[in-house]
């Protein structure tokens, strides 16, 4: 695995904690965009998620042993877990998110060549987990952002995210019961310096996604409506899809709406 996307991780989780470090307590309780969580809350589950991803990858038996017990309470496990985090005090939980993420780092970096880690689905690379991290970390870190009202510069470190959301278009469709199409898509998205187009799928592809990278972003992890980005779709089975994207593993969410004025 390059070391540069662990580099990248380092630098989506250092760029949050930027907007905490000074943070007064009484703001971790300001709400975000999810129900029910607020800023506390966003920052225990990327704790607890980065505690389950060390433990998947150093010890598989006690990890196997904890997705048991999520498996007991497949519907409340993840709200659970933010909840006991968010319960103690602001500074004792940013310590406990740096420390974890610092040994999930070492342990990634450390991992032997072409090692795999068991998860919630299908086993991961450490290249893998390390994506996986940096999509929820953004993604997390931008609820925290539009809590706090803070604007953050989009940087080249969305190519991770959006790759994961165009390999997960597959998901998106399982999750709801529905039939993956079988051609492949082609997805052109303009880079945040608007200088380089990322693309993915054949260029003669029928069914064909673009737009800026971002707006992609916030769709697929969504963090953003439809009617709220400027990505565009061609063909039936492409804009179908922009309606159900999804890059993060688990239940269909219901996103979020539009915002106020918007049809």
């Amino acid at each position: 695995m390059s070391h540069a996307l662990l580099d990248d991780l380092r630098d989506e989780s250092e760029e949050l904690d930027r907007l905490l470090a000074q943070l007064e307590p009484d703001r971790w309780a300001t709400p975000t965009p999810a129900p029910r969580w607020t800023v506390a809350h966003q920052i225990a589950h990327l704790a607890w998620t980065d505690a389950a991803a060390l433990l998947a990858a150093t010890d598989p038996e006690a990890f196997a042993a904890h997705v048991e017990k999520a498996l007991k309470a497949p519907d409340t496990f993840v709200d659970e877990g933010a909840e006991e985090g968010a319960a103690g005090p602001p500074y004792e939980l940013l310590a406990r998110w740096r420390e974890g993420r610092e040994r999930l780092q070492h342990a990634l970096r450390t991992a032997p060549p072409g090692a795999r880690f068991p998860w919630y689905g299908p086993p991961m690379s450490a290249g893998s987990m390390a994506t996986a991290r940096l999509m929820e970390t953004w993604a997390h870190g931008q609820d925290v952002a539009d809590a706090l009202g803070a604007v953050r510069e989009p940087t080249a470190r969305l190519r991770h995210v959006a790759w994961i959301g165009v390999r997960a278009r597959d998901y998106a469709y399982a999750v709801r019961g529905l039939t993956p199409p079988a051609e492949p898509f082609r997805v052109e998205l303009t880079a945040p310096d608007g200088t380089e187009l990322w693309t993915y799928g054949p260029k003669d592809a029928v069914q064909h996604v673009s737009g800026p990278a971002l707006d992609f972003c916030l769709l697929v992890t969504q963090r953003a409506h439809r009617d709220d980005v400027a990505v565009r779709a061609e063909g039936a089975e492409a804009d179908r899809w922009l309606d159900i994207a999804q890059a993060f593993a688990g239940p269909a969410g219901p996103g979020r709406g539009p915002q106020a004025g918007t049809q």
